[in-house]
C-alpha cells in the first residue's frame, strides 16, 4: 500500500473510532435511561442492568457505524483540503479514482465489521436478551415480593409482606384480591412460599385465613386453612414460553425459512427473506456512505473556508440513500419476490459515489459548471 494510502486510511480509521465511540455513547445513554427505570422499578439489581445494557450494545453499534463512517470521511477530507494536502496530491496527477483507493479500503473494513455484527453478534445478543427478559419477567420475587411495602402487581390486587427471609420464605402476608365486581377476598397467612411450576408461579400460603366479602347482601365468609395455593400467573405477563422473532434467527435460516420457523415467529416468507438478505446488503451502506462523502467533497474548487457546500450536498445525498432504504424495507416485506430491494440502497449509494468520482475528473465542462456552483 502506498504511503499516501496508509496515511489517509490511518486518518479515516482513527476518526471513525472517535465518532463511533461518541455516537454509541449518546445512543446507548438514551436507551439506558429507559432501561434503568424499567429494571430498577421491577426490583432488579445493577448487575442485571449492566448485563442488559451490554447485550443491547451490538445493535446500537450496528446502527451508528454507517453514520460514523460518513462523518469520519467528511471530517478527514475537509481537513486535508483546508491544509492543501489533497490539492498537492491532485497536482501530482492523482485522479479522483486513485485518491479514492484508501476510502474504498476503509469502506470495506466498515462493511466487514457490519457483516460480523449483523450476522453473528446482533442475532446472538438479541436471542440472549430475549431469553433473559423472559426469565426476568417470571421472577416474581424480584418484581412483586418486596417486604415492608404495599404493592399493586395488577389492578384490584394488593400485596403486603412484612418480611422476606434469606431463604425466600414470606412471613405475615396480606393479599387482597378485589378484581371480581361481585366479591372481594382477603388472604392472610403467617408464612408463604413461592413455588415454580411448568406453567406459572404459584404462591403457597400456610396457616392463614381467607375472608370473602360478597357485595350483594354484604355477607362475610371466613375460611381458615392450613395451606392454600394462589395462582400468580393471573397477573403476571410473559409467564408462558416466549416465541422467537426474525431478528434472533441465524441468517441461513432466514434465507431458507421453513413452515415451522414461520409459524413460530408468526411472520411471512417475504419478511424472512428480506431480513436475511438485508443482513448481507445493509453492511455495504457504510461503504456507500463513506464513498459518497469522499466523492462529494472532491467536487468544486479549493476554498480556505472549507467545503461547506459540498458537505451539505453529501448530507443531502445520504438522506436520499437512507430514504430509499426505508422505502425499500417497507415494500420488500410485502412480497417474497421483492427481496432484491434489500440491496437497493447500497447499490444506489455506490452508483452515486462512482458517478461523483467520474464527474470529479471529467468532463471538464461539467466540472467547471460544478466549480461555479460550489465556489465560495
Amino acid at each position: 500500500m502506498a504511503r499516501f494510502d496508509r496515511y489517509l486510511l490511518s486518518q479515516l480509521v482513527a476518526l471513525f473510532g472517535f465518532f463511533s465511540l461518541v455516537l454509541v455513547l449518546v445512543y446507548w445513554i438514551n436507551r439506558a435511561v429507559g432501561l434503568f427505570d424499567d429494571l430498577i422499578s421491577d426490583g432488579q439489581s445493577a448487575l442485571v442492568f449492566l448485563e442488559f445494557s451490554l447485550l443491547a450494545l451490538p445493535n446500537v453499534i450496528r446502527l451508528v457505524l454507517p453514520l460514523s463512517a460518513f462523518a469520519a470521511t467528511i471530517y478527514v477530507v475537509n481537513r486535508l483540503s483546508q491544509e492543501s494536502e489533497l490539492v498537492v496530491m491532485q497536482a501530482t496527477g492523482f485522479s479522483a479514482f486513485r485518491l479514492a483507493r484508501p476510502v474504498i479500503w476503509f469502506g470495506l473494513i466498515v462493511a466487514l465489521m457490519m457483516i460480523v455484527l449483523m450476522n453473528l453478534l446482533v442475532p446472538a445478543s438479541r436471542a440472549t436478551l430475549s431469553a433473559r427478559s423472559a426469565e426476568i419477567s417470571q421472577n416474581a420475587t424480584a418484581r412483586f415480593l418486596r417486604d415492608g411495602e404495599f404493592l399493586h402487581p395488577a389492578d384490584g390486587v394488593t400485596l403486603y409482606i412484612r418480611e422476606v427471609t434469606e431463604t425466600g420464605e414470606l412471613r405475615d402476608l396480606l393479599l387482597v384480591d378485589d378484581r371480581d365486581p361481585a366479591r372481594s377476598t382477603a388472604y392472610t397467612a403467617r408464612r408463604a412460599l413461592l413455588v415454580r411450576t411448568d406453567t406459572t408461579p404459584k404462591l403457597l400460603m400456610i396457616d392463614g385465613s381467607a375472608q370473602t366479602l360478597t357485595r350483594e347482601g354484604r355477607r362475610l365468609e371466613l375460611t381458615r386453612f392450613d395451606d392454600v395455593t394462589y395462582d400468580l400467573g393471573a397477573f403476571m405477563t410473559g409467564s408462558g414460553p416466549k416465541r422467537r422473532v426474525l431478528e434472533e434467527l441465524p441468517t441461513m435460516t432466514l434465507l431458507a425459512p421453513t413452515a415451522e420457523v414461520l409459524e413460530e415467529t408468526r411472520s411471512t416468507r417475504a419478511a424472512a427473506l428480506y431480513e436475511g438478505h438485508s443482513r448481507i446488503g445493509q453492511p455495504f451502506l457504510g461503504f456507500a456512505s463513506s464513498l459518497i462523502g469522499f466523492a462529494a467533497l472532491l467536487l468544486g474548487s479549493f476554498s480556505r473556508f472549507g467545503l461547506w457546500w459540498q458537505i451539505l450536498f453529501a448530507v443531502l445525498l445520504l438522506i436520499v440513500v437512507q430514504t430509499i432504504n426505508v422505502a425499500a424495507s417497507g415494500v420488500g416485506v410485502t412480497d417474497e419476490q421483492l427481496w432484491p430491494l434489500a440491496y437497493a440502497a447500497p447499490v444506489t449509494g455506490f452508483a452515486i459515489g462512482i458517478l461523483l468520482l467520474w464527474i470529479g475528473q471529467r468532463p471538464r465542462r461539467l466540472r467547471r459548471a460544478l466549480d461555479g456552483i460550489f465556489a465560495s
